[in-house]
């Protein structure tokens, strides 16, 4: 049976509470207070919740979180960009059904994960996944306090639509690249939820 919280929130919170333990023993206990805050806090930072996928030519948000770009890039594609706070499930779904074809890991800077310039300057892992006939390429984007991105799939593996893939930690930013076959369902400012939030639907028959 799944968790309600990833490995890495357990692991996190498991350490806090060990050492809030250890300077209860050795101090007062109000010292250990703030440990023991921190490590509820990371059971609720790592949550883990079960979201309902919808059925199908459409494209699901990759990641919660809230729009802040809507743009048209050089190569004929369109990136919407999802910021998410430390109060946003951070886990990273797949957009479309499909295979693995790409993936590439690119050291950066720590920009605020909201800024444009993130895109292309920040720490960043991409994916791209191609699957009935079009290809939507995935950007995990390190932000200013986010210092480890997480990416559970390689080259080659199959993947759901909704399917988790990874996850960044402390505070980021994913981005999605759509095709033209693809139309838009969000604008700037939209709020969406990572598996179950529509993002984009196919101008055409899936093939």
């Amino acid at each position: 049976m799944r968790s309600f919280v990833v490995k890495d929130g357990l692991y996190y919170a498991v350490a806090f509470s060990a050492a809030g333990l250890l300077v209860a023993s050795l101090f007062a206990a109000a010292w250990s207070l703030p440990f023991f805050l921190s490590a509820c806090f990371c059971l609720y930072f790592f949550r883990d919740p079960e979201r309902t996928i919808p059925d199908g030519p459409v494209a699901v948000s990759p990641a919660d979180g809230r729009i802040v770009h809507v743009r048209d890039c050089d190569d004929n594609t369109r990136r919407v960009s999802i910021f998410l706070n430390i109060f946003d499930v951070h886990i990273n779904r797949v957009p479309i059904a499909g295979r693995v074809t790409a993936k590439e890991y690119k050291s950066g800077r720590f920009h605020m994960a909201h800024r444009e310039d993130a895109s292309a300057e920040n720490e960043q892992n991409t994916v791209a996944i191609e699957g009935g006939g079009s290809r939507v390429i995935v950007r995990q984007i390190a932000g200013l306090i986010a210092r480890r991105i997480v990416c559970d799939k390689e080259i080659g593996d199959s993947v759901e639509k909704g399917e988790r893939f990874g996850l960044i930690k402390f505070g980021s930013r994913t981005d999605v690249f759509f095709g033209p076959e693809w139309e838009l369902a969000v604008k700037e400012g939209d709020r969406v939820r990572g598996g179950s939030s529509v993002i984009a639907r196919r101008k055409g028959p899936a093939g």
